[in-house]
């Protein structure tokens, strides 16, 4: 079991205080926006295993120690005991993948971690955003591949062959948009506005069956003339701020995009609040956007994003509308179903990712959560401990598959692993 040194990603969007505040250290006063616990090549957390080359895997039983991330030995080298290497947990991986994931998760997803956990704090509306399934995904880098387009071309929309469902976890009230909801809901909505550039996008959700009027109003909000829908978002903002009530969160969105058609887009989505320990799953085609809050999310290890508004980046808008489902659905808000060993589980349709709860209370037994899969266990509450390392709000641990752990003490642990 290893200690995780982890990457704190400055995203303009982030909160300044919300991870600072769990971490119980103090702001720097810029965006703190996701901690990434993984083995994501951008930013691979980080191990230190005593009596190690920085490419072999430690035997079963080592204890880590804590460290602040440096850079990673030279490959071939071998650490002094004085100075336990410290690696990127890729680079572990890639050494012994049946040792550190299991033979089982090394013959479904191949020699990787399969999923990304992070804390995502948003101090501001991320962009509207939908995610392909795992067959659009191959299809689409594989033709990118094809066309020879760079992998860090702006204007790339595939950067790998997975697809990348999400489940987001609330530590605090969380807002967010999450699927279509009913035409006749989202041109009701339109109306209440008084902005009388916004009555054809009105009519035509009235006028067509769901997933026709559905399609046609958000290919006419993202094709429309740029200067006209800035004079529309702006009336629909100014609206929506002294109207306020169901309205707030648009003139927010707005505040943050002035005159971005996403802010039209989002008023076709259903709004969501999550109370603490409620969770959305968003599979594929489903648009979204987490506007503000702290929790935890789970996502399959991809970086394939199609954006429908709220960024400057680039929208693919043909690309975008074969992607999204055009269909009406209800959020589903997730709570956790528990079990008689006090594990909390959110239950979702893919394999790629598990995400439970476990709150201990103090003096109880031991858990035992050895398992054949990978592991990473992160504290949100609490003082619990992992074996013989104690945790704190916001540290987690890696644990190789097979590797025997129990946890203890009191506190909020979530268990991130796979079904294989």
């Amino acid at each position: 079991m290893d200690r995780l040194s982890n990457t704190v990603r400055p995203y303009a969007w982030g909160s300044t205080t919300a991870i600072p505040t769990l971490l119980g250290v103090a702001p720097t006063g810029e965006p703190q926006a996701e901690m990434w616990m993984g083995a994501h090549p951008g930013a691979p957390s980080r191990i230190t295993r005593t009596g190690t080359t920085p490419t072999a895997s430690a035997p079963t039983g080592t204890t880590p120690t804590a460290s602040a991330p440096t850079a990673s030995a030279p490959t071939g080298t071998t650490p002094t005991a004085s100075a336990p290497a410290e690696q990127a947990l890729t680079d572990v991986i890639a050494a012994d993948p049946a040792g550190e994931l299991g033979a089982a998760t090394v013959e479904k997803f191949g020699p990787r971690l399969p999923f990304l956990l992070k804390l995502l704090a948003a101090g501001a509306p991320l962009s509207l955003q939908v995610h392909p399934d795992l067959d659009q995904a191959r299809a689409g880098y594989a033709d990118e591949e094809r066309r020879s387009v760079p992998i860090d071309a702006p204007h790339r929309t595939y950067k790998d062959a997975n697809h990348k469902p999400e489940l987001i976890c609330a530590l605090t009230p969380f807002d967010g948009l999450c699927g279509f909801r009913r035409p006749l809901e989202a041109a009701e909505a339109m109306e209440g506005l008084g902005v009388d550039s916004l009555k054809p996008y009105a009519d035509l959700l009235r006028a067509h069956p769901e997933e026709g009027a559905l399609r046609e109003v958000l290919t006419a909000i993202l094709t429309a003339d740029p200067a006209e829908m800035a004079e529309t978002v702006a009336a629909a903002a100014a609206a929506a701020e002294r109207l306020g009530g169901a309205y707030a969160p648009y003139a927010r969105i707005a505040h943050h995009f002035p005159g971005d058609a996403g802010v039209i887009a989002a008023m076709l989505l259903n709004y969501v609040r999550l109370q603490p320990g409620e969770a959305l799953f968003l599979g594929a085609g489903v648009p979204h956007a987490y506007l503000d809050g702290l929790g935890v999310e789970i996502m399959a290890n991809s970086d394939n994003v199609l954006r429908c508004g709220l960024t400057p980046k680039h929208i693919d808008v043909p690309e975008l509308l074969r992607i999204v489902r055009f269909e009406a659905t209800d959020p589903g808000i997730l709570r956790p179903e528990a079990s008689a060993s006090g594990e909390e589980l959110y239950e979702t349709p893919v394999d790629e990712f598990r995400l439970s709860r476990f709150d201990l209370s103090p003096g109880a037994a031991p858990v035992d959560l050895t398992a054949p899969t990978p592991q990473i266990l992160l504290c949100t509450a609490g003082a619990p401990s992992a074996g013989e390392l104690g945790l704190g709000p916001g540290e987690s641990v890696f644990v190789p598959a097979g590797e025997p752990v129990r946890v203890s003490g009191a506190g909020t642990l979530f268990r991130a692993t796979v079904v294989a």
